[in-house]
């Protein structure tokens, strides 16, 4: 184990970085999708947020140009929710995160899958959604006509987890619609997916983007389980540190570690970012006072902003016709300096997210 204690600021200093929050990157969006290894989208706008808080000039055809490509694509990956990845990635890591789909469905189906035939059910969608792409509502119509007395929450996962699936996207607004079609992946790709697992490479990718971490943030992010033995083996490639608790943490080699006390500006991040999901300890970023006003009931994820590299408040955006007003609810009395920035960047951020608005206004909540 590494002697070096890397304190609380260290990590949050270290993790901005990596995730291109410390400062605006000029990067292909390509190259910035991979480098977070993909961005959560259970939101259609919260990809093109993520991306446009992390780089400079980023512009919404840079994004949907892409995805109408084929070179990005949205599907379910890590933890079995829905990520914007590119399309290499989805190849190279959706064998990989098979055991962790697999196990998802045992515990979602646990008590209500009796007598469901995963096999088969899974032949019957492949078929059915060959034909042309298909809503999930159509899919649970056509599973439920041909097992009548199966649960349709139980075979609509069972098809959501074990048949790769890509939602087709739509050349409007955020790329995709709120009741999206989904395609076959290799029939979207045009190739066949690959079998073989890459989990060093999936490990090796994570830390690069949120290292350092221990064992368990790994299976936090990834949604894998006992992932200690496999870590383990890949220690001479590794190296580790300590946190003021005295946990063990996993790093690449020669990656760079920020001083506690570099700046970190006020930043805006979309619902379910992955900065706020991919820890299992999230005080890195998230206090544990705030906790409960950013994680949700119903496993949603608020919009917050970030005051000193941590969450400092939620966001929200109010539309009354052609008026659009960003409303920012501090968790704690903020600094005028802090209020003046995040008033600027709000600013920019309503005129990206309503840009087809006639006003724009930026306001606290009272």
């Amino acid at each position: 184990m590494g002697d070096r204690v890397l304190t609380l600021r260290e990590l949050n200093r270290t993790t901005l970085a990596r995730q291109l929050l410390l400062e605006r990157a000029s990067l292909p969006v390509s190259a910035v999708i991979e480098r977070l290894v993909g961005l959560q989208a259970q939101q259609p706008r919260a990809p093109y947020i993520g991306l446009w808080t992390r780089l400079r000039d980023f512009r919404r055809d840079d994004l949907a140009r892409l995805i109408e490509d084929r070179a990005v694509v949205k599907a379910t990956l890590m933890r079995a929710t829905l990520h914007l990845c590119t399309a290499e990635d989805y190849l190279l890591l959706r064998a990989t995160l098979q055991p962790m789909l697999t196990q998802a469905l045992e515990v979602v189906i646990r008590g209500r899958g009796e007598g469901l035939d995963s096999a088969e059910l899974v032949a019957a969608a492949q078929r059915f959604i060959a034909e042309r792409p298909r809503t999930f509502a159509e899919i649970t119509t056509m599973l439920t006509d041909l097992l009548p007395g199966g649960d349709p929450g139980a075979m609509r996962y069972t098809v959501r987890t074990h048949l790769p699936l890509i939602q087709v996207p739509i050349d409007r607004g955020w790329s995709y619609p709120g009741n999206p079609r989904f395609t076959l992946a290799e029939a979207w790709l045009g190739r066949p997916l690959p079998t073989e697992d890459h989990l060093r490479e999936l490990i090796f990718r994570y830390l690069a983007a949120f290292g350092p971490a221990t064992a368990t943030d790994i299976q936090t992010w990834s949604g894998l389980a006992k992932l200690k033995p496999v870590i383990d083996r890949l220690k001479p490639d590794l190296v580790s540190y300590r946190d003021e608790r005295g946990r063990e943490l996993f790093d690449l080699p020669d990656m760079p570690l920020p001083a506690a006390d570099t700046p970190a500006p006020e930043r805006f991040l979309p619902e379910y970012d992955n900065l706020l999901l991919s820890h299992q300890d999230r005080t890195r970023v998230v206090a544990a006072a705030h906790r409960a006003r950013v994680f949700l009931p119903g496993l949603r994820v608020s919009a917050t902003f970030l005051v000193d590299g941590f969450v400092g408040g939620g966001w929200a955006i109010e539309r009354a016709k052609q008026a659009a007003t960003l409303v920012m609810t501090p968790f704690e009395p903020l600094t005028k300096q802090s209020r003046d920035a995040l008033v600027e960047e709000a600013d920019r951020l309503v005129r990206f997210v309503e840009a087809d608005a006639r006003t724009f206004a930026v306001r606290f909540a009272a």
